[in-house]
């Protein structure tokens, strides 16, 4: 059933990252239609169908982060696995991290 892959993205963003369920409605196809929001933000986050040209190399998200070692280590400690810990680089301090599903996130400074 196709809610499987939503239901464990749905856990990963909501009791790891600690972002909010907005809406959460039947899409068709056993698919919903979920929008999930960031505490504190207007920015709506969409669980939806992922597509058969998917690229798991490149980062499908860039959330930003006052102190990204700081959340590395918090992350981490929930058990998020990282595919790259803190460095820094020229734009400044970034790390990369996996979701549920696999895909590619980015962790960085502004």
């Amino acid at each position: 059933m196709p809610r499987t892959y939503q239901d464990r993205a749905l856990a990963f963003y909501t009791n790891k990252l600690g972002f909010e369920v907005h809406t959460d409605q039947p899409y068709g196809g056993g698919w919903s239609w979920i929008e999930l929001t960031i505490p504190g933000a207007q920015t709506r986050l969409v669980l939806t169908q992922p597509s058969g040209d998917s690229e798991p190399s490149k980062p499908r998200l860039v959330l930003v982060a006052d102190d990204v070692e700081a959340t590395y280590e918090e992350l981490k400690s929930k058990g998020v696995e990282f595919a790259q810990p803190p460095k820094q680089a020229p734009w400044g301090m970034n790390a990369l991290f996996k979701d549920s599903e696999g895909n590619l996130l980015l962790l960085g400074t502004a």
